[in-house]
């Protein structure tokens, strides 16, 4: 333990700490992480096909959507939306700092990005703001591209001078363009939820995760679309929004480990990254939640493709629920035949996907089934940066299903490596999920995080370098110790905007 600990703290720091909710004992834990570091995920294979990974038939396909389809369970869907879009701009952003104000031609910029953007800049949805907000300054946007003045059409587009794209969420940026009419990927999302997310009633329940700076922008959307989309798709929607919660942010050191101070002398906190959003996600109560980033839309004439396996993967989660809870009554009622308990055992080890490392008690398999379930889709891995599908070895012994991001490896093990290569599976964040149990009780989720999972990365602040910790991730860390399923699901069902240079992509325009 860090020495002295109680004197670490000015009186100012406790109350700082104490405002947010958070304990000396948690910061002591961070503290802790920072020195040691967190283990890397002791992967022992991808998850392939008849090995982890349900491949699905034509039949199977129709039956599982048709099992959704007729029983309609009270659902929910969970949309991260919280993200700055910063990131989609970045290569926008540099070449804004280096920009000549005026170029001969676009090839003339040393940036492929740079190139594709401008040249592609009439195919984006926000085309006709941008050409609007520019007017509104007496400037037209075919004479600044004709003369080259790039860099003036940037100011308008990414800064508070005009549409300032860079500062606002994804969620409300124009994504997709229908005729003269624009849809956000908020709007989409709603669209989304009204096709899949219906209960039997006509109402669509789907909650957003924003920060608290952005949700008036997110809140003037619902007012101008909300009626229009109900009326359309005959629902009523039930939109919640909520932030992350200030008692998951994290304590930031130097690079010796010691306190991050900011220049007014007080402790710096950073969000604790997606895995803080398991404690929104534990307040809300559903038989079936679907869980999807917020970028990972696409334009009407794709969605049918998305709508059927989001109803493909909710048919699979009430299947094993309805199995799951049928085993879990035998068991508390004291119905368990001499015969079914192999029976269970097959269950859990072929097809959730547990492997025991010693013969289980009948309270060890009551134990593994009472969990919280979560059906993940998988998509061909086609070279996307992000986690996969892994077996993993538990320190039990116990070898599960988890997805497994890039810095939980160790990337200094050259058999662990060959495993990673050998993975044909990429992870989608296309989660569809039940948090109740076999009463109707809802699972408290914070107990089933593994804690020993983290990130620690390397930021700035004022200048100085600074090292920063995340909690384990949302479907990672945070959702460890869930019964996991993975489903392969078409390519088509994966669209994500990483760059605003996506929204070129064909499952856009």
């Amino acid at each position: 333990m860090y020495p002295n600990f109680d004197t670490m703290f000015t009186e100012k720091d406790i109350q700082q700490i104490k405002s947010k909710n958070i304990t000396i004992e948690d910061i002591e834990i961070q503290l802790q992480n920072f020195k040691n570091g967190f283990p890397f995920v002791n992967i022992s294979r991808p998850a392939t096909k008849n090995d982890g990974m349900l491949v699905l038939s034509n039949e199977e396909v129709e039956a599982y959507q048709k099992l959704y389809e007729d029983l309609l369970p009270s659902s929910l869907k969970f949309v991260p939306a919280s993200g700055a879009a910063t990131r989609m701009f970045k290569f926008l952003f540099e070449f804004y700092q280096i920009a000549q104000k005026q170029y001969n031609c676009i090839e003339d910029v040393d940036d492929l990005e740079v190139i594709t953007f401008f040249k592609g800049l009439k195919d984006f949805a926000f085309y006709n703001g941008l050409t609007s907000i520019l007017k509104q300054n007496n400037l037209q946007i075919d004479i600044l591209i004709a003369e080259g003045r790039y860099k003036e059409i940037l100011k308008f587009f990414l800064f508070e001078s005009g549409l300032n794209y860079g500062q606002k969420p994804k969620g409300v940026l124009a994504f997709h363009k229908y005729g003269k009419n624009v849809r956000t990927a908020f709007e989409e999302h709603l669209i989304e939820g009204a096709n899949y997310a219906k209960s039997a009633d006509g109402k669509v329940s789907i909650h957003f995760t924003i920060s608290e700076e952005h949700s008036d922008l997110f809140k003037n959307i619902l007012i101008e679309k909300k009626n229009a989309i109900e009326k359309e798709y005959n629902v009523s929607f039930d939109i919640s929004f909520s932030q992350q919660k200030s008692s998951t942010d994290i304590i930031a050191v130097n690079l010796n480990n010691d306190l991050f101070r900011n220049i007014d002398g007080s402790l710096l906190f950073r969000p604790g990254g997606h895995g803080a959003l398991i404690e929104n996600l534990n307040e809300l109560k559903a038989n079936v939640i679907f869980i999807k980033n917020i970028d990972n839309v696409v334009s009407d004439k794709l969605q049918q493709t998305t709508i059927e396996y989001k109803k493909v993967l909710a048919g699979i989660l009430v299947s094993f629920q309805e199995k799951i809870f049928n085993y879990l009554n035998a068991i508390e009622n004291d119905e368990i035949t001499p015969d079914m308990i192999p029976e269970i055992v097959l269950f859990i080890e072929k097809d959730l996907c547990c492997n025991f490392s010693s013969e289980p008690t009948l309270n060890d398999l009551f134990n593994i089934l009472n969990r919280p379930i979560r059906v993940c889709g998988m998509v061909k891995n086609e070279g996307e940066p992000g986690g996969g599908p892994f077996w993993v070895k538990q320190k039990t012994g116990v070898e599960n299903l988890q997805i497994v991001e890039s810095a939980q490896i160790n990337h200094s093990n050259s058999e662990v490596i060959k495993i990673v290569q050998s993975a044909t599976y990429f992870n989608p964040v296309d989660l569809v999920c039940s948090t109740i149990d076999y009463k109707g009780n809802k699972f408290d989720l914070l107990n089933f995080r593994d804690s020993s999972t983290g990130f620690i990365s390397k930021k700035s602040k004022d200048g100085k370098e600074l090292k920063a910790q995340e909690l384990p991730g949302l479907w990672n860390g945070a959702m460890a110790n869930w019964n996991t399923i993975f489903v392969e699901v078409p390519i088509l069902t994966f669209n994500p905007v990483k760059t605003v240079n996506d929204l070129l992509r064909p499952a856009h325009q």
